[in-house]
């Protein structure tokens, strides 16, 4: 047998030892509170925590049943445009049509339009990575390398900007809103600028740096389905073009769900509109320029208010109430198995 003097380190030798520094840290002897848990702690915290989420739920829920909103499907009212955007000869030919509505009561406060797509899966895998986060930051790459084919240059080489199948696919249509009062007809201001997030408009989106637009994108061209190039998107604000358009940035965040709504333009309150939306007469003129037809799809404009909690979606607050009343009868459960035993245990102990 080995003498257990040999495993001692001899002199001139370096001491190596694998036993963790003694610190209260690595020798675990740090404070630590260990919970005893008794039927009163256990009772109380899900009853507390049932009350908590039936509270919750109960505000976001009447929350969102408060937003006013109206919801407008120009699908079929427009079937005369639809036909001719089927034809992608006639790309370049114009379409307008009209939908008439009323509001029968004032739509106080902000009011925000939105657009809504159904049945239009952007949650396909080769869709959401068909994009270039480079490009889109302004750099001089090669997108080649990028996950953009198809859309990533025409066949005599030139680079499309943006490429992809979610820029390709982006929704053009145009939405103007006019009030009918009396005898005379008024165009409703609407904002489209401020409506993407911060982060977006000047973190993750941003314009090849030159002198002017025009010749940041020279040698690129726009997108198969586009009908003008993207600095030229917004052509009364120079500041809302190029890879920083509002309307781009929010289309290019992706839905997880086949029906969807983005956010197009806010009413400005101003003048006759300084309090929201008056009740009366009002139309839609749309220039007609996203077909649908093809994938079984339906369009709608929608006018809506927000409250605190966001919009019309009463999802969270259903959560909520389910969470809160799945919390309390697991709670009244517990107390009637603990009932029963406590009786049967006091039964054998007579006994």
């Amino acid at each position: 047998m080995k003498n257990r003097t040999s495993f001692l380190p001899q002199e001139g030798e370096a001491h190596l030892s694998r036993c963790p520094d003694n610190s209260a840290f690595k020798q675990q002897r740090l404070p630590a509170w260990k919970p005893q848990l008794n039927i009163v702690t256990v009772l109380s915290s899900f009853f507390l925590t049932g009350a908590f989420c039936l509270t919750v739920g109960v505000c976001l829920i009447l929350s969102a049943n408060s937003v006013r909103e109206i919801q407008i499907d120009y699908s079929d009212k427009c079937s005369a445009c639809s036909k001719l955007r089927e034809d992608s000869s006639n790309w370049n030919k114009e379409c307008h049509c009209s939908v008439n509505f009323t509001l029968k009561e004032d739509i106080l406060g902000d009011v925000f339009m939105y657009y809504g797509l159904q049945n239009f899966y952007q949650n396909h895998r080769r869709y959401v990575i068909s994009r270039s986060d480079a490009q889109l930051l302004g750099r001089n790459v090669n997108i080649q390398r990028s996950y953009c084919a198809p859309f990533i240059a025409y066949r005599n080489g030139t680079p499309m900007a943006p490429c992809g199948a979610i820029a390709n696919s982006m929704f053009n249509d145009t939405i103007n809103l006019f009030y009918n009062r009396n005898s005379s007809v008024i165009k409703v201001p609407l904002l489209k600028t401020g409506n993407s997030w911060w982060t977006d408009k000047n973190v993750k989106f941003r314009n090849p740096v030159s002198y002017n637009l025009s010749s940041a994108f020279a040698g690129t061209a726009r997108p198969p389905y586009w009908q003008k190039p993207v600095y030229l998107l917004d052509k009364e604000d120079e500041r809302n073009n190029g890879f920083v358009n509002d309307d781009f940035i929010i289309w290019m965040r992706v839905s997880a769900f086949a029906t969807f709504r983005n956010l197009y333009r806010r009413v400005r309150r101003i003048r006759t509109f300084a309090d929201g939306l008056p009740a009366g007469n009002y139309t839609f003129h749309i220039s007609y320029n996203f077909p649908v037809t093809k994938f079984k799809g339906r369009k709608h404009v929608i006018l809506s208010t927000v409250v605190w909690s966001g919009g019309s979606n009463p999802f969270l607050g259903i959560a909520y109430v389910v969470s809160g009343t799945a919390a309390t009868l697991t709670g009244f459960v517990i107390t009637a198995i603990h009932l029963k035993l406590r009786k049967k245990k006091t039964y054998f102990q007579k006994q």
